[in-house]
């Protein structure tokens, strides 16, 4: 019976990790079609280094900016759906991902009882909604080592929604 347990256990992690996943295999895609991965091995380990984003930084990569967008709690809240398998906005609620009541203006890394990367811990962001909104873009992007295993959302209507959902709803 324990076996039986330990197997369904199994099968629940995998799905849950799947659905953090969202799109992974589309937003990899054009990774591997990029003409970098013709350069050299030794090249290889030059263009991670290059992309590593700074904790004050709050580029993006489609160009677009949080201040430029105006989010939809409600409209968040159904794209929260996607997370709601790892995270909860219950405060104190720790699941396979931290909880995110309250994570405007938190620093990374700092919820208690939760077991966090090193990469997580000591990349010295603060969570504000630039910072946030870049993030929700490509998490391992942002803090390359996270775990993480969430692709991201490329719109960033979507982004701009989950943080009007998660500010409302973790007043």
């Amino acid at each position: 019976m324990s076996n039986l347990r330990g197997y369904l256990g199994l099968i629940a992690l995998s799905a849950a990790l799947a659905a953090c996943g969202g799109k992974k295999e589309e937003a990899a895609a054009p990774a591997a079609e990029a003409p970098a991965a013709a350069a050299p091995a030794a090249d290889a380990a030059a263009p991670a280094a290059a992309t590593k984003v700074a904790a004050d930084s709050t580029d993006t990569l489609d160009g677009t900016k949080f201040a430029d967008m105006k989010g939809d709690a409600a409209a968040g809240e159904k794209v929260f759906t996607q997370c709601k398998t790892c995270h909860v906005i219950d405060p104190g609620v720790n699941r396979i991902g931290p909880s995110l009541h309250g994570i405007i203006g938190r620093k990374a890394g700092q919820i208690a009882g939760f077991s966090y990367s090193a990469a997580n811990k000591e990349s010295g962001i603060t969570w504000t909604p630039e910072k946030l909104y870049q993030y929700l873009e490509k998490p391992a992007r942002v803090v390359p080592g996270t775990k993480m295993a969430f692709a991201g959302l490329a719109k960033g209507q979507d982004r701009a929604d989950v943080i009007a959902y998660l500010t409302s709803a973790t007043k």
